[in-house]
């Protein structure tokens, strides 16, 4: 069987996408899948040379850019669908999945006029612009919160969680370090506010230097400016401009302070990380303040608001969190709680039932 996956530009939407592809492969052998992205996007670098192959459409962005900008990605609209079709004509899939982002509409689309049995995934609480428009053509809804659900019909829509790679569910398999680790990560571009607050909390972080190591993705900007900070105030760091290996930073890690994507709260949940989380202030729909609003309820993690950061408020958090290790266990049983680790093969089986394939499903 064959299918593709269309959409892309950042991690949440990739990643996610990734892991419905690696549980697509698994379930029958000669499965295929296919991207479909565009070449600004992160896929372009994440599928390099690996077992997925990406074809590229001339998709943009409608929202959060100028009125010239939006009215040239509508002129452009006609032939990014025209080329997603071109593509789906080649490679004659069974099935294509959205999973948000500039290259999942035309993919949609075109697979609609083809007559391909097609479906989305929403990773947010609140679905963006792309996924609420193509609700109309889609015959599976995925989402990964039950509050998710009004925005879409009901009877083709289902809670399955957000889809974890299964490399990150290494994450789970805990390696005790000789010193208290700090993971810090702001998504795969880096988030310079985060990057300058831990640099500013270093000093309050002095009394413990000794016992504290961090393991920092700063993105490529920040990079020398972060490095230089551990350097000068004599702390213990690994510092990259990116992680391809993230299981292996969440095994070591006892602590994580990072933004509220979607994806990565699957991540720390399905990890059960205790987390300091700063949502991006930005975010369409303000889905990663709600998505820390929800761990926080529960008891699973500390936000710090983006205008509230500063080296002295995250220094006394993480101090605090250092000095409690109860604290921390209480937010690690809370966090594995939200996990739906099995995600990506729920809905590996709803599209399957879809497909007429109920012999394919497990039994048992």
């Amino acid at each position: 069987m064959r299918w593709v996956i269309a959409g892309g530009g950042t991690g949440g939407h990739l990643f996610p996408g990734l892991a419905i592809a690696q549980a697509f492969m698994e379930r029958e052998m000669g499965n295929e899948v296919l991207f479909i992205g565009t070449k600004r996007g992160i896929e372009v670098r994440v599928l390099a040379g690996g077992k997925f192959p990406l074809k590229t459409i001339p998709a943009m962005p409608l929202k959060g850019i100028s009125l010239m900008g939006k009215a040239k990605a509508l002129w452009g609209m006609p032939r990014a669908i025209f080329e997603a079709a071109s593509i789906l004509k080649k490679f004659r899939p069974q099935f294509v999945l959205g999973v948000g982002g500039y290259a999942s509409g035309p993919a949609l689309v075109a697979a609609f006029l083809l007559g391909i049995k097609r479906g989305i995934q929403e990773q947010n609480v609140v679905p963006g612009m792309t996924n609420r428009l193509l609700r109309f053509l889609s015959q599976r809804i995925f989402v990964s919160f039950d509050e998710s659900k009004p925005y879409f019909p009901r009877d083709k829509t289902f809670t399955t969680g957000n889809p974890i790679r299964q490399e990150i569910l290494k994450g789970r398999e805990r390696k005790k370090q000789d010193r208290f680790t700090i993971l810090v990560f702001g998504g795969s571009a880096g988030a310079h506010r985060i990057n300058q607050a831990v640099v500013e909390a270093l000093d309050l972080l002095a009394p413990v230097k000794s016992s504290v190591t961090f393991i920092h993705q700063t993105g490529e900007a920040d990079l020398d400016f972060v490095e230089r900070g551990y350097q000068g105030k004599g702390f213990e760091a690994v510092v990259r401009p990116f992680f391809e290996n993230m299981a292996a930073c969440y095994q070591v890690s006892d602590l994580v302070l990072c933004r509220s994507g979607a994806s990565t709260v699957a991540e720390l949940a399905a990890c059960g990380k205790a987390s300091v989380l700063v949502p991006y202030p930005f975010a369409a729909n303000q889905h990663q303040l709600i998505n820390a609003q929800r761990l926080v309820e529960s008891g699973a993690a500390i936000m710090i608001r983006d205008e509230s950061l500063n080296g002295p408020v995250l220094g006394e958090t993480l101090l605090r969190l250092y000095r409690h290790p109860e604290e921390r266990e209480r937010m690690e049983r809370a966090m594995m709680q939200k996990g739906r680790p099995s995600a990506a093969e729920e809905i590996v089986d709803h599209c399957y039932a879809l497909l007429g394939e109920e012999s394919a499903l497990p039994t048992g």
